[in-house]
């Protein structure tokens, strides 16, 4: 049993931040109920929604039905948090909106997940995850000096900043709504949570330790020593040397003089780039990773997701597990106590549902 056993969520049927939020919070125990739209097909045997769906139990509703909205409410009246991902309005146009349920469920937390927010300029417009870290600065950071912004897959916008940001906002809420008796709604908007991964950043540009120019800086590939580099092979090593003591290894394993290189000669940099590039080109990715296992250089092998769940460090944490003949990431962070289980993803009636839950409240 995870560390929210016991704590009953109704999911309302989304893409994107919306099940992976859900999803951290059903690996860490919690009972969630996901209302599906009536007409949607609920497949299990589809590897994605085994995945992002796992530890669930689905229901099929028809919330533009006054019946079907009489039976959400019905759940959310037993719940102590619902989550959802509509434009702003939608839930309020299906008669479920946040003063509807909350006088229903007067200690509810109402999760919203949006991209643009529940207010602002944009937030009755459409977008995706590049669009909302685009806005927000992160995309203009992330890629090659010169060349077009590459998106990070949508791990910082749905996943970083929506994802994680429901997930934190959610728990928060709900500590102090069992405190305080009375519920509140949670606005989680991406456009919101992306400036917040970038703390640190506003902080460095403010301070003149920051070049929005890409690849300017320390952690954005602008230095020698933090950056991939390809193998003689057609793979790649990432390096990380940072600290002294760690770029004395890298260059140990390179077999390169360190007063031919000090670490923070800027002047010295493109030649040490050169350098280092012309090294990795040497030997396979495989080699390098064998040469650097026993130096602390911060020098490690880029690999695919194939191949990640193969590495010997993953393996040996059990990083990745096999569920439902599936290989997927195992539940994170670890507990010791109470430690989160992977649950299959079934699909069950509203009756059933809500008997189960009135039960448990009694």
């Amino acid at each position: 049993m995870g560390p929210l056993a016991g704590l009953r969520i109704v999911e309302l049927d989304a893409i994107g931040p919306v099940p992976m939020c859900a999803m951290l919070l059903a690996d860490m125990g919690a009972d969630i109920v996901r209302i599906a739209r009536a007409g949607g097909q609920v497949s299990y045997d589809d590897v994605g929604g085994s995945i992002l769906h796992r530890s669930r139990t689905d229901i099929v509703l028809n919330l533009k039905e006054p019946a079907g909205r009489d039976a959400a409410l019905a759940l959310i009246e037993k719940a102590e948090v619902l989550i959802e991902g509509l434009r702003p309005g939608v839930m309020e146009r299906l008669g479920l909106g946040p003063d509807v349920c909350l006088g229903r469920q007067p200690t509810l937390v109402y999760g919203r997940m949006t991209g643009w927010g529940q207010d602002g300029t944009l937030s009755s417009r459409a977008g995706h995850d590049i669009n909302y870290i685009a806005v927000a600065g992160a995309l203009a950071a992330i890629g090659e000096r010169g060349r077009t912004p590459i998106p990070p897959l949508n791990l910082v916008g749905d996943y970083g900043a929506g994802a994680m940001m429901l997930a934190v906002g959610v728990l928060a809420a709900l500590t102090e709504a069992r405190r305080s008796g009375i519920g509140q709604v949670v606005d989680a908007a991406m456009s919101d949570g992306t400036p917040l991964l970038m703390a640190l950043f506003h902080a460095l540009r403010q301070n003149g330790g920051w070049n929005e120019q890409r690849q300017s800086n320390m952690l954005d590939g602008g230095v020698p020593f933090y950056r991939c580099y390809a193998c003689s092979d057609g793979g790649y090593m990432s390096v990380g040397a940072l600290e002294p003591q760690f770029f004395a290894e890298l260059l140990a394993g390179l077999g390169l003089d360190p007063a031919d290189y000090p670490q923070n000669d800027v002047s010295g940099h493109e030649a040490m780039a050169d350098a280092f590039a012309d090294r990795f080109l040497t030997r396979s990715r495989d080699e390098w990773t064998a040469l650097f296992e026993d130096r602390d250089a911060c020098v490690y092998p880029v690999l695919s997701m194939s191949e990640a769940v193969e590495y010997r460090h993953n393996r040996s944490r059990k990083t990745f597990v096999e569920h439902a003949g599936i290989i997927q990431p195992a539940p994170a962070p670890r507990f010791s106590r109470t430690q989160s289980v992977i649950g299959t993803a079934t699909s069950c009636t509203f009756e059933d549902v809500l008997a189960r839950w009135s039960a448990e409240a009694n």
